[in-house]
């Protein structure tokens, strides 16, 4: 829990947080650990968010677990990381429960090897009748990617004739997204202390309250999430307006 009940936001609560949690090579480094231990510590940083945006009365929160561009990591990364997937969601598949939150992921997921994919729709199975907050992992994702499946599946729309072409817009682009079921993030969290996006949900992140926090993933925690949250809280939020 957090310190005292004072330390919790009651007003400007953000209703979706996305995180980019970068770093963990970097922390396994200055340590002289290998990449893996840092992937490895960087899932108790996991934990700790998921029970923070429980705490905090988060209703959704997106993780930005595996990139399409992580694809390019070495083998061995790439098979340590799958692991470590498959075991968090064997794991925490109780907590979850538990803690009334329902798994999401969204991607191309079905780059993720099989026994990964099984385990990953078999906890989204678990938890699907769960109210609390919505944990959606981003999981060999690319925001480019997204908005070209995005483009093609209103494409294959307009050709069988469910749409026409002059009512294309925003909402209609929205609801071809990986993300449609999903309100845009309030709030973009990257660590690392990196200015940069990333490929990360471009499209949804058009009026999100971006956040850099000055620490790699590994040492986040949820007093961490807590800052972000009341930043969020001191922002004017204009969308362009006065």
């Amino acid at each position: 829990m957090f310190k005292s009940a004072e330390e919790k936001p009651v007003d400007f609560l953000p209703r979706h947080v996305a995180i980019i949690m970068d770093g963990n090579g970097r922390w396994a480094k200055e340590r002289g650990l290998p990449r893996t231990e840092g992937h490895r510590v960087g899932a108790e940083s996991v934990q700790e968010v998921i029970e923070g945006a429980v705490e905090l009365g988060i209703e959704y929160m997106t993780l930005y677990a595996f990139s399409s561009e992580n694809w390019k990591r070495p083998e061995r990364e790439i098979n340590a990381l799958m692991k470590l997937l498959i075991r968090f969601l064997k794991d925490k598949e109780k907590e979850l429960l538990d803690q009334n939150i329902k798994l999401q992921a969204i991607g191309r997921l079905h780059r993720l090897s099989e026994k990964c994919l099984k385990q990953l729709h078999r906890t989204i199975e678990a938890t699907s009748h769960c109210t609390g907050t919505t944990l959606i992992l981003a999981l060999s994702y690319g925001a480019r990617e997204e908005i070209v499946d995005g483009i093609k599946s209103i494409v294959h729309h307009v050709q069988e004739g469910h749409i026409d072409p002059a009512m294309i817009d925003e909402d209609i682009v929205s609801k071809h997204l990986y993300t449609r079921y999903y309100p845009d993030p309030d709030i973009l969290v990257r660590t690392s202390g990196e200015m940069r996006i990333s490929n990360f949900l471009l499209w949804q992140i058009s009026y999100s309250e971006l956040i850099v926090v000055d620490k790699n993933w590994p040492d986040f925690r949820k007093e961490d999430l807590l800052l972000a949250v009341k930043e969020f809280g001191r922002r004017n939020r204009r969308y362009g307006g006065i």
